[in-house]
């Protein structure tokens, strides 16, 4: 039978659990954010250690504490005179029922007494219980006085995050309790149908987190996947952090029968060494002002300026922008006097809408429909990452992502509605899952207005768009927003904004706060939300050699170029990458 750690000694719903520990455990193997069980009478609660503290029985004893090499006084005081104590928050609870329940006698007829006696015969329920066949339920009470506290077992585990083979559910494994060899499992399914956010300060590892998703997603078959690959390390081979150099895959790797590679910046791409990927140009002509208002911040846009470019749109239309950057001042001159513009702001936007010029991906105008071609390809189940090579900047990435995303939100806005009308399972369209980096850009509170983002994060599941929104400041982001996101993968935060800005609108995240500063700087994160029943901490899976064989696309070993790559990777490794 399993031994207890300790038992509950007070607390309240409100302010979690006090437990004494025993005096034969150890303060020290205690980690906030451990998962712990508390037997009640009745039900069994799911908790997390928030705390660990030190108490004494006597202040006398801190007043005048043993000397150091007085072991013997030391042991003799521990568990009696002193001994440790834990903060935890029940996270969820059960009641067994049926064949689960312990049996219980008819209360006398006459009498407190009697009552107690008939509740003493009753043996507890006992921890090693079945909790498999359970239905887990929200916390509403607390367990009585000196409730056993014992450590989660793997049942338990299962019973809470179930198991990535169940075939009821699109589970999958996004690491490990941080001191059990269990999975634990997100429900990828809950997942992609609300927006949700991957958090944490540069260099705690936010693109391994996304990719280990995103890889999910592809191999559950959960949804499709749109990815604005800022820094082109999502769709082929990026650089691992550490002392020595090494690589690690790609999506277009490890599925490349179903992931796409669109680029804005083709050159780049070749030099990378990416295979078959498809160039990506957008014209003027889908330049909207609302684009510009994004990043008028980068060109350095007035309010004039914006206003003097819906008079421009208003009259030229679609081509304003290119009708613009050809004409000369006195046309300009000629053309306010006509529409009451300013001829000042007009020829401002005219000077730094030319930087445009500078971005490789625009042309003046495009017969073949680029945009169109990666919606067929996320019909066609296909998930697509627009890499942008040397166009990384700030400009470049919101201007092209914001374009990109809106044509393909009408879209979807439209499938929807036919969807809607006609109820024909056909015209259903597929979940789709659209991740972007540097959120708080496109989605601070200055800016969602003028965002498709902002809209796709508001509107959650109705067009069956959501976001995967990958950033290290969070509390940039519009609190309005934020209270949209589903799921919250995050990392280690230092800034306190920062850390309050992960638990708007989460019940009880106040508890949690103390173990997401507590985070180690790698492969840790705080999962909560709607796609796990309860928060948890979990050292995340590798994305490593045995991920690829795991997770990866068996049907690439056929694929011609399985042998040439193969032995490129045979020829790094000779060479120490």
């Amino acid at each position: 039978m399993e031994q207890p750690l300790g038992s509950v000694i007070q607390g309240s719903l409100s302010q979690g659990l006090e437990v004494r520990l025993l005096p034969d455990v150890s303060v020290e193997e205690m980690r906030v954010g451990k998962f712990l069980v508390v037997q009640g009478r009745r039900s069994r609660f799911f908790c997390m250690l928030t705390d660990v503290a030190l108490g004494a029985a006597n202040p006398r004893i801190l007043a005048n504490p043993p000397e150091a090499s007085n072991t013997f006084l030391q042991e003799v005081l521990a568990g009696s005179g002193t001994y440790g104590t834990l903060n935890l928050t029940p996270m969820l609870m059960f009641t067994p029922t049926a064949e689960g329940d312990r049996p219980s006698e008819p209360d006398a007829p006459d009498g407190r007494a009697d009552r107690k006696a008939s509740r003493k015969k009753s043996a507890p329920y006992q921890p090693q219980a079945n909790t498999s066949a359970v239905e887990l339920s929200p916390v509403k009470t607390i367990p009585s006085h000196f409730s056993q506290v014992y450590d989660a077992t793997e049942r338990d585990f299962r019973a809470v995050f179930g198991w990535e083979d169940d075939p009821t559910r699109r589970n999958f494994s996004i690491g490990q309790p941080i001191d059990m060899d269990v999975p634990v499992c997100i429900d990828l399914d809950r997942f992609v149908e609300r927006s949700n956010g991957v958090f944490g300060k540069s260099g705690t590892g936010k693109s391994f987190l996304t990719r280990l998703l995103l890889s999910g997603i592809i191999r559950k078959r959960a949804a499709v996947n749109l990815i604005f690959d800022m820094h082109s390390e999502y769709g082929w081979e990026a650089t691992r952090e550490g002392k020595q150099f090494s690589t690690v895959k790609g999506l277009r790797q490890l599925f490349p029968g179903q992931v796409q590679i669109f680029t804005l910046d083709p050159a780049s791409t070749k030099r990378r060494g990416v295979r078959d990927a498809q160039e990506l140009f957008i014209s003027y002509d889908q330049i909207e002002v609302e684009d510009l208002m994004l990043v008028r911040g980068e060109l350095n846009l007035s309010e004039a300026s914006l206003e003097n470019a819906i008079i421009l749109r208003n009259e030229f239309g679609k081509n304003w922008i290119s009708r613009l950057l050809t004409m000369t001042n006195e046309e300009i001159r000629e053309f306010c006097e006509v529409k009451m513009g300013s001829p000042s702001s007009i020829m401002a936007l005219q000077r730094k809408l030319t930087r445009l010029d500078d971005l490789k991906y625009l042309r003046q105008s495009s017969p073949h429909n680029y945009v169109g071609q990666v919606l067929e390809c996320l019909e066609a189940g296909k998930h697509v990452v627009v890499e942008f090579g040397s166009q990384s900047n700030m400009l470049s990435y919101m201007l092209a992502t914001n374009i990109i995303a809106r044509r393909i939100h009408a879209s979807y806005v439209h499938k929807a509605e036919r969807f809607l009308q006609t109820k024909d399972p056909g015209d259903r369209p597929q979940q789709l899952v659209i991740t972007i980096e540097e959120a708080h850009r496109f989605l601070d509170p200055a800016t969602v207005r003028q965002t498709i983002f902002g809209t796709i994060a508001r509107e959650m599941r109705k067009y069956f768009v959501t976001l995967l929104v990958v950033d290290q400041r969070p509390s940039g982001i519009d609190n309005e927003v934020m209270s949209q996101i589903g799921t919250r993968i995050t990392a280690l935060l230092n800034d306190e904004k920062d850390i309050e800005a992960i638990f708007t609108g989460v019940s009880g995240g106040q508890a949690l706060r103390s173990v997401l500063a507590k985070l180690d700087s790698k492969q840790q994160a705080l999962i909560l939300g709607h796609a796990v029943p309860m928060p948890v901490v979990v050292r995340t899976r590798p994305y490593d050699q045995d991920f690829y064989r795991e997770v990866g696309d068996t049907a690439w070993e056929d694929m011609p170029n399985a042998t040439l790559f193969r032995a490129a990777e045979a020829a790094k490794a000779d060479l120490g990458f």
